[in-house]
Protein backbone atom coordinates (compact mmCIF):
# COMPACT_ATOMS: atom_id res chain seq x y z
CA UNK A 1 0.00 0.00 0.00
CA UNK A 2 1.82 3.34 -1.06
CA UNK A 3 1.10 5.78 2.18
CA UNK A 4 0.41 8.51 -0.51
CA UNK A 5 -2.63 6.98 -1.00
CA UNK A 6 -3.88 5.79 2.19
CA UNK A 7 -5.85 7.75 4.75
CA UNK A 8 -5.74 7.64 8.47
CA UNK A 9 -9.02 8.13 10.56
CA UNK A 10 -9.15 7.70 14.54
CA UNK A 11 -12.52 6.77 16.25
CA UNK A 12 -12.76 6.09 20.01
CA UNK A 13 -14.65 2.19 19.82
CA UNK A 14 -18.38 1.83 21.18
CA UNK A 15 -20.08 -0.62 22.40
CA UNK A 16 -20.92 -1.92 18.47
CA UNK A 17 -17.05 -2.34 18.09
CA UNK A 18 -16.47 -4.58 20.67
CA UNK A 19 -16.50 -7.84 18.18
CA UNK A 20 -13.78 -5.82 16.37
CA UNK A 21 -11.32 -4.55 19.79
CA UNK A 22 -11.86 -8.34 20.26
CA UNK A 23 -10.55 -9.85 17.15
CA UNK A 24 -7.78 -6.89 17.31
CA UNK A 25 -6.78 -8.21 20.62
CA UNK A 26 -6.48 -11.68 19.46
CA UNK A 27 -4.77 -10.38 16.14
CA UNK A 28 -1.92 -8.92 18.83
CA UNK A 29 -1.78 -12.30 20.77
CA UNK A 30 -0.86 -14.32 17.68
CA UNK A 31 1.73 -11.69 17.10
CA UNK A 32 3.29 -11.98 20.39
CA UNK A 33 3.29 -15.52 20.18
CA UNK A 34 0.38 -16.23 22.26
CA UNK A 35 -2.93 -16.61 20.83
CA UNK A 36 -3.38 -19.11 23.33
CA UNK A 37 -3.53 -16.91 26.38
CA UNK A 38 -6.64 -14.87 25.66
CA UNK A 39 -9.40 -16.03 27.53
CA UNK A 40 -11.06 -11.84 27.28
CA UNK A 41 -14.65 -12.50 25.39
CA UNK A 42 -17.22 -9.55 24.31
CA UNK A 43 -19.35 -10.31 26.91
CA UNK A 44 -16.80 -9.25 29.39
CA UNK A 45 -15.36 -6.48 27.04
CA UNK A 46 -19.13 -5.18 27.05
CA UNK A 47 -19.16 -5.25 30.91
CA UNK A 48 -15.53 -3.54 31.50
CA UNK A 49 -14.86 -1.09 28.35
CA UNK A 50 -18.56 0.27 28.10
CA UNK A 51 -20.27 -0.51 30.88
CA UNK A 52 -21.40 2.03 33.52
CA UNK A 53 -17.83 1.94 34.88
CA UNK A 54 -15.30 1.72 31.77
CA UNK A 55 -12.11 0.47 33.11
CA UNK A 56 -10.21 1.47 29.61
CA UNK A 57 -10.67 3.57 26.47
CA UNK A 58 -9.92 2.17 22.80
CA UNK A 59 -9.41 4.07 19.93
CA UNK A 60 -9.60 2.34 16.54
CA UNK A 61 -7.45 2.98 13.23
CA UNK A 62 -8.91 3.13 9.86
CA UNK A 63 -7.20 3.06 6.92
CA UNK A 64 -8.75 4.35 3.47
CA UNK A 65 -7.57 3.35 0.11
CA UNK A 66 -9.06 3.87 -3.14
CA UNK A 67 -12.62 4.40 -1.38
CA UNK A 68 -12.85 1.53 0.67
CA UNK A 69 -12.06 1.97 4.53
CA UNK A 70 -10.44 -0.92 6.64
CA UNK A 71 -9.67 -0.94 10.52
CA UNK A 72 -6.03 -1.09 10.30
CA UNK A 73 -5.45 -1.24 14.26
CA UNK A 74 -5.97 -0.05 17.66
CA UNK A 75 -4.91 1.02 21.10
CA UNK A 76 -6.30 0.38 24.16
CA UNK A 77 -5.28 2.45 27.27
CA UNK A 78 -6.50 3.15 30.79
CA UNK A 79 -5.17 6.18 33.54
CA UNK A 80 -2.98 5.07 36.51
CA UNK A 81 -1.94 7.98 39.03
CA UNK A 82 1.67 9.17 39.94
CA UNK A 83 2.71 10.26 43.77
CA UNK A 84 5.78 11.15 42.98
CA UNK A 85 4.19 13.30 40.38
CA UNK A 86 1.10 13.82 41.76
CA UNK A 87 -0.66 14.03 38.84
CA UNK A 88 -2.36 11.32 36.03
CA UNK A 89 -0.61 8.95 34.00
CA UNK A 90 -1.72 7.43 30.35
CA UNK A 91 -0.86 3.51 30.40
CA UNK A 92 -0.83 1.96 27.27
CA UNK A 93 -2.07 -1.71 27.54
CA UNK A 94 -2.17 -2.98 23.93
CA UNK A 95 -1.22 -0.91 20.02
CA UNK A 96 -1.57 -2.65 17.50
CA UNK A 97 -1.14 -2.43 13.43
CA UNK A 98 -1.99 -5.09 11.22
CA UNK A 99 1.07 -5.94 9.11
CA UNK A 100 -0.79 -4.66 5.77
CA UNK A 101 -0.64 -1.00 7.51
CA UNK A 102 2.49 -0.77 9.07
CA UNK A 103 4.78 2.17 7.57
CA UNK A 104 1.41 4.16 6.79
CA UNK A 105 1.31 5.80 10.15
CA UNK A 106 -0.69 4.59 11.90
CA UNK A 107 0.85 3.21 14.83
CA UNK A 108 2.84 7.14 15.54
CA UNK A 109 -0.83 8.77 14.82
CA UNK A 110 -2.14 6.54 17.37
CA UNK A 111 0.54 7.28 19.63
CA UNK A 112 0.52 11.29 18.99
CA UNK A 113 -3.22 10.99 19.67
CA UNK A 114 -2.56 9.22 23.24
CA UNK A 115 -0.41 11.50 23.80
CA UNK A 116 -2.59 14.42 22.74
CA UNK A 117 -5.16 13.03 24.87
CA UNK A 118 -2.49 12.67 28.25
CA UNK A 119 -1.98 16.32 27.78
CA UNK A 120 -5.17 17.45 27.60
CA UNK A 121 -5.72 15.27 30.46
CA UNK A 122 -2.92 16.71 32.32
CA UNK A 123 -0.95 13.82 32.79
CA UNK A 124 2.31 13.41 34.33
CA UNK A 125 3.63 11.08 31.49
CA UNK A 126 2.81 8.55 29.31
CA UNK A 127 3.79 4.26 29.54
CA UNK A 128 4.02 0.89 28.16
CA UNK A 129 6.03 -1.85 28.07
CA UNK A 130 7.33 -3.67 24.58
CA UNK A 131 8.60 -7.43 24.70
CA UNK A 132 12.28 -7.42 25.03
CA UNK A 133 12.64 -9.57 21.53
CA UNK A 134 10.01 -7.48 19.83
CA UNK A 135 13.45 -4.84 18.02
CA UNK A 136 10.88 -3.28 15.26
CA UNK A 137 8.43 -1.78 18.10
CA UNK A 138 11.55 -0.99 20.74
CA UNK A 139 13.47 1.00 17.74
CA UNK A 140 9.92 2.76 16.33
CA UNK A 141 8.89 3.87 20.57
CA UNK A 142 12.86 4.78 20.89
CA UNK A 143 12.56 7.33 17.66
CA UNK A 144 9.41 9.01 18.88
CA UNK A 145 11.46 9.77 22.30
CA UNK A 146 10.88 7.35 24.83
CA UNK A 147 12.73 6.14 27.39
CA UNK A 148 13.51 2.19 28.57
CA UNK A 149 14.00 2.22 32.25
CA UNK A 150 15.43 -1.05 32.45
CA UNK A 151 15.73 -0.55 36.30
CA UNK A 152 12.00 -1.63 36.67
CA UNK A 153 10.96 -4.91 37.11
CA UNK A 154 7.52 -5.84 36.10
CA UNK A 155 5.50 -7.78 38.88
CA UNK A 156 2.12 -9.43 38.67
CA UNK A 157 0.12 -11.55 40.62
CA UNK A 158 -3.10 -13.44 38.66
CA UNK A 159 -4.70 -16.99 38.77
CA UNK A 160 -4.37 -19.10 41.82
CA UNK A 161 -1.00 -16.95 43.13
CA UNK A 162 -4.23 -13.86 43.32
CA UNK A 163 -6.65 -15.89 44.88
CA UNK A 164 -4.03 -17.16 46.90
CA UNK A 165 -3.09 -13.59 48.29
CA UNK A 166 -6.44 -12.28 48.57
CA UNK A 167 -7.51 -15.12 50.82
CA UNK A 168 -4.10 -14.10 53.14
Amino acid sequence: MDDTQAQVRLAPATKDDVGLVLWFIKQLAEYERAPDQVTATEELLCKNLFGPHPYAHVVLAYVTEDGVEQPAGFALYFYNFSTWVGRPGLYLEDLFVRSEFRNLGVGKRLLVHLAQTAKERECGRMEWVVLDWNEPSIQFYLSLGAQQLKEWIINRVSGSALEHLADL
